[in-house]
């Protein structure tokens, strides 16, 4: 029997997409908006395949509709753009995903239309397609971004304009110790398990991610300018990505940075964490800071543990306003325990990927927990992600 929390998590990322697939004009489903982004119709076949593949191939050992589209949709991202040009158009992706998302909810609620099946056990199958299908919902959030930001003429007007400011340290001091980390139990991701110790230096974190207005500062002193901030990896984006500033950042007329949303043009406001940045800004921007802020000698881009034990001891704000990048490689915990298929296997380990801790204001509740991790690799700049730094101790209170 299927929880019925999971099929209302699976039922409300199926409405999720289709209402956003519904309202977008026909004519650009199957258009790219940006190099990073694969198009809509493509993120709605990939949900729809993975349904497919992993609930009819596996557990209903009936392949034919998964054989017919494995082509299209078998991989996290299209291996070429050409794949757009074999997609249906939109209303029969629409159709066709009304029709298959409506058959599995309503096999699912029914016991005795699926077969007993392990991956059914606690559901866990369920929660994991609604999980995965939230994060394409977000990348498909992230295309309307693109799109608008191709579709903006230019004539935005700034009315509170952002001003720089020096980043200064607001941090929470993290003792040596023991701690935990990962998930024990529940509707979790297989990479977030198995739960375990790990030991940790003193440290100190900053209580918010770096926000619109210390970025600014970055971007004011030269940042995208002075190769000293860069090391060879970021150096070498720098110079393929010709950027001067985060992803969905532009200048008005009169040269005053604001922000490109879903919707169109927004005023940046100062608080605000900033999104939009690579790992390699990221990086660079803790470089910058160490050597300008105030009381941030050492900083650099937390580690993903960090990140975690500060958020468990809730010494840490704001983890929810942008992804937040984090200094090590994507890796699987001691003792992990790969799924049984490989098409279960959401950020395979040891692929140059990075780390992303939190969550993003368009990030569902499902997802918004201390345990989530998210992968990238460090040039992607297109997943409304930031960063939050670290710095050496310092002396104790009592010392």
């Amino acid at each position: 029997m299927i929880e019925p929390q999971a099929l209302g998590a699976l039922a409300s990322a199926h409405e999720l997409l289709l209402q956003l697939m519904e309202n977008l004009p026909p004519r650009d489903c199957n258009r790219r908006f940006d190099a990073e982004l694969p198009s809509a119709g493509w993120l709605l076949g990939r949900a729809v395949y993975l349904e497919l593949n992993l609930l009819r191939s596996h557990v209903m050992r009936d392949d034919d509709l998964a054989g017919r589209v494995r082509h299209l949709f078998d991989a996290e991202q299209p291996a070429s753009a050409d794949l757009d040009a074999q997609l249906p158009p939109h209303d029969h992706l629409l159709n066709w995903a009304n029709e298959i998302f409506d058959q599995h909810l309503t096999w699912l609620a029914n016991p005795g239309h699926v077969p007993s099946h392990a991956l059914l056990d606690g559901s866990w199958l369920v929660w994991q397609l609604a999980q995965r299908e939230w994060l394409i919902y977000e990348r498909l959030l992230a295309l309307l971004t693109a799109r608008s930001a191709q579709r903006e003429g230019g004539d935005y007007r700034v009315v509170e304009i952002l001003e720089a400011r020096l980043p200064k340290d607001d941090s929470s001091r993290i003792e040596q110790g023991h701690y935990r980390i990962g998930a024990r139990d529940g509707a979790v991701m297989p990479d977030e398990r198995p739960a375990q110790a790990v030991e940790l230096h003193a440290f100190r974190i900053s209580r918010r991610p770096v926000s619109n207005a210390e970025y600014l500062a970055f971007i004011a002193a030269g940042g995208y300018r002075v190769s000293d901030w860069w090391d060879t990896a970021g150096r070498q984006w720098l110079e393929s990505a010709s950027a001067d500033g985060p992803w969905h950042w532009r200048r008005d007329g009169a040269g005053h940075w604001y922000g490109i949303g879903t919707s169109g043009p927004m005023d940046l406001y100062p608080e605000d964490p900033v999104a939009g940045l690579c790992a390699h800004e990221a990086r660079a921007f803790a470089a910058w800071a160490a050597a300008h802020g105030r009381g941030l000698s050492g900083a650099v881009p937390q580690h993903e543990y960090q990140w975690e034990v500060a958020a468990r001891l809730d010494r840490i704000e704001l983890q929810g306003r942008s992804w937040e990048w984090c200094a090590n490689n994507f890796h699987h915990y001691p003792g992990y325990q790969a799924p049984a298929d490989p098409a279960l296997e959401r950020c395979p380990a040891d692929q140059g990927q990075l780390s992303l801790r939190g969550s993003c204001l368009h990030t569902q509740a499902g997802l918004r927990r201390s345990t989530f991790r998210r992968c990238a690799l460090p040039g992607e700049r297109a997943l409304f992600a930031g960063t939050r730094l670290v710095m050496p101790p310092g002396r104790a209170a009592w010392e």
